[in-house]
């Protein structure tokens, strides 16, 4: 099976272009087409008889008989077939007349996926919205909104009060696009869905584009106008720009500046944001700051809602997209800047398929279209804050926080020998019971949803474990449910003991469900909201649960989720549970995280004129990083972190890949890497000089070495220098599908790992 790499090196760069029309092909020339398989190769297809195959195929969308079914490809390049033509299936449909991908985005993703040694195939599918992927039309994107219909007005006076009422009211006066009723009229689309199926309301084209009011923004204070400076001294060409902010600093006031004046200068400006909760309150305010269309790319928009947006930004129709990870991959023919928010969040990690990461992609693509990339964050990645130390990034900081708003106090509570009620103790009751008092708003965090961690016979010690993974079961539904949070399997929680039939089972622990359970008992009359995972699933459902709470004072229970991005003006008490979990782990990044993780979800305390206040509940509170962290903040960790780092030979000073199987039995997996590691020796050894300081490591269990069934195990290759690694992973992955062993296993590359699981 020739590799992908090895196809492509035998077309021609030119072919590769679409701006070169006018290139020579041979008369026999095939389509070489990439369809989304793990399989690094390319298929020849002929053409339509009649048509020939040239450059103007290259990056368009095709069909194509494969096996017994149809996969929908995109033509890589154009070139002869080892085979006869006149022996090759022909493609069933064009589906594109022109190519679908930008030139430079069509080059960034082919350099994507020989960094992250993917197929090209897999790497187009992945870039692609799910639609465009599966071979919907490259549909019409005019500007579409509601208006109400005739019956509409008719009945309209005799509506009762209600959402759709109030939506129908906003629609009587003019049709109106889904980002205006984003703005004027939250959870609107309901309403909509109620008037449509008794057609009061219709979904029209709309003429022109919305006009919209930009209002003007607070006045900025000088680190805040000294970083709008840079980054639009910098539009024009490639600058990634790192800037660290204080929680609270206003770096989205920055964000909007600059892109502001890319709106002004008729450019396209890209927004990621780590989490799908974080867009609506970003879609809102940049809509009400820049007044023209701000378009949103995410999981919870529909496939339809997703190309159109990708489509409106590829043919110039929208300037400003705000989206998560994938969004990394849409098109910008007038590109102006792409921001990062919070840049230094795992959730821009891929962790299937493909792994790629958004952030790194970004700078990528900034290279590409010669424009600036900024990176902001609170706590920025140590790899980020290398590069800008070493000069490579350009530095900005904000010290000071928005308007008045003031650093919060940070208390550590120690609860050595205390009691605790659902994991909380009296100082923090307490605490909460005096903020509610003041009529203010408070957010209990715990990074572990569910009611407890793990159900437990008081008896005999037995626990409720996956009988798939090696991992204890979640007790959730007030421990009517048990659930396992890596594979899935569910069932309900035994009435007694497997073991022992003792009826003393209890939930050891305390996740956020137990929390909340805890605290409405001792708060009775207080608004208690749970935000994680299973409470906020469904469009905007975080939005929904802030909504909910409003102004009024209450307690948030929340997850990560709540940690980054959200500005809650009446929240005044932060109390963490649970740091104990993090101090201590096998992963060498586990200190960064929880570094971050604290310092993010202490900076929603206090942002607007009323003072914060943080408690950290530990049964620890002499250890060295909470110490560091009180005694220095995020800097003095980084450079204590940074120096570790060093010395250990961990990134950011090395690169490293990492090779993941699994299999239903061990010695499948086993044979694999004794394969896999044999291969990787030789290669290196070809590689002479240039193989110093790689070296390889393992294989050895995964850290979860049972999930799903399956027996896991990796083996991680670490490189003083990144072309050292990159040099040896594209010979060794090729070869890697070559081996018989490999096709009684699933395995796959990790390149620049986040996780060593």
């Amino acid at each position: 099976m020739a590799s992908y790499t090895k196809s492509a090196d035998r077309v021609t760069a030119a072919t590769l272009h679409y701006t070169a029309a006018m290139v020579l092909v041979p008369d026999d020339a095939v389509l070489q087409v990439a369809l989304p398989l793990p399989l690094p190769r390319f298929f020849d297809y002929r053409t339509p008889p009649g048509i020939a195959a040239d450059a103007g195929w290259v990056g368009c969308r095709v069909r194509v008989p494969f096996g017994k079914r149809q996969q929908i490809g995109v033509v890589a390049a154009v070139g002869r077939s080892q085979a006869e033509p006149a022996s090759l299936k022909g493609i069933v449909e064009r589906l594109d007349a022109q190519p679908l991908l930008s030139d430079e985005l069509w080059q960034s993703l082919r350099w994507a996926a020989r960094y992250y040694q993917a197929p090209l195939g897999e790497m187009l599918a992945t870039a692609l919205p799910n639609a465009l992927a599966n071979g919907a039309a490259a549909a019409d994107t005019e500007t579409r909104g509601w208006q109400l219909s005739e019956a509409g007005h008719t009945a309209l006076g005799g509506m009762r009060a209600g959402a759709p009422r109030r939506l129908a009211s906003l629609l009587h006066a003019a049709a109106r696009t889904a980002e205006q009723l984003d703005q004027e009229l939250p959870g609107w689309r309901s309403a909509a869905r109620t008037l449509a199926a008794r057609a009061l309301v219709q979904h029209v084209a709309i003429a022109g584009s919305p006009v919209q009011i930009a209002e003007p923004g607070p006045a900025l204070h000088r680190e805040q106008a000294q970083a709008v400076a840079a980054v639009i001294a910098g539009l024009g060409s490639f600058q990634p720009l790192l800037l660290e902010g204080i929680t609270g600093s206003g770096k989205t006031e920055v964000y909007l500046e600059a892109i502001r004046a890319c709106v002004a200068r008729g450019q396209q400006a890209l927004v990621l944001v780590p989490e799908i909760g974080l867009t609506p309150q970003a879609l809102h305010r940049f809509r009400r700051r820049l007044g023209v269309p701000v378009l949103a790319f995410h999981s919870g928009l529909s496939d339809r809602e997703r190309a159109a947006a990708w489509l409106r930004m590829a043919r110039n129709q929208a300037q400003v997209l705000v989206g998560t990870r994938s969004a990394v991959f849409t098109p910008l023919p007038a590109p102006g800047l792409i921001v990062v928010d919070e840049e230094h969040d795992g959730s821009y990690k891929q962790h299937d398929g493909v792994r790629y990461h958004a952030r790194d992609l970004a700078l990528v693509r900034g290279k590409q279209l010669a424009i600036p990339v900024l990176l902001g964050s609170a706590t920025p990645a140590l790899e980020t804050l290398a590069h800008a130390r070493a000069g490579r990034y350009h530095y900005l900081c904000l010290r000071q926080r928005a308007g008045n708003a003031k650093p919060p106090q940070v208390r550590v509570i120690d609860i050595r020998k205390r009691p605790l009620q659902a994991g909380l103790s009296r100082q923090m009751l307490d605490a909460l019971a005096a903020c509610l008092a003041r009529g203010e708003q408070a957010l209990v965090f715990k990074n572990r949803r569910g009611y407890a961690p793990v159900l437990i016979c008081h008896d005999c010690g037995w626990r409720a474990q996956c009988r798939h993974c090696d991992a204890m079961l979640t007790v959730h539904e007030r421990g009517r449910r048990l659930l396992c949070h890596h594979c899935g399997a569910r069932q309900a929680a035994p009435p007694a003991c497997p073991d022992c039939a003792s009826l003393a089972l209890q939930p050891q622990g305390a996740g956020t469900e137990r929390i909340e359970d805890a605290l409405c008992a001792h708060f009775p009359h207080a608004t208690v909201l749970r935000v994680d995972r299973q409470s906020t699933k469904g469009r905007n459902g975080l939005q929904r649960l802030l909504d909910t709470l409003g102004e009024q004072p209450g307690i948030l229970v929340g997850t990560q989720m709540l940690a980054k991005g959200h500005d809650l003006p009446r929240l005044t008490l932060v109390a963490v549970v649970g740091v104990d979990e993090g101090l201590f782990s096998a992963d060498f990044r586990a200190p960064e995280r929880l570094a971050q993780l604290l310092i993010q979800v202490s900076g929603r305390a206090g942002r607007a004129e009323r003072p914060g206040e943080v408690l950290l509940q530990t049964h620890h509170p002499d250890h060295p990083l909470l110490t560091g962290l009180l005694n220095g903040g995020y800097r003095a960790f980084a450079d204590s972190e940074l120096g570790e780092r060093e010395a250990a030979g961990f990134p950011p000073f090395a690169h490293l890949a990492l090779l993941r199987a699994e299999a239903s039995t061990q010695a499948a997996v086993d044979a694999f890497f004794a394969d896999a590691k044999v291969l990787a020796l030789t290669l290196r050894r070809a590689l002479a000089e240039a193989s110093v300081g790689l070296n390889l490591h393992g294989p050895i269990a995964a850290p979860m070495a049972r999930r799903a069934g399956q027996v896991r195990a990796q083996l991680l290759l670490s490189a003083a220098q990144r072309p050292a690694r990159q040099a040896l992973l594209s010979d060794w992955i090729p070869a890697l599908y070559e081996l018989p062993s490999a096709r009684r296993v699933r395995w796959s590359i990790d390149v620049d790992p986040i996780d060593l699981y």
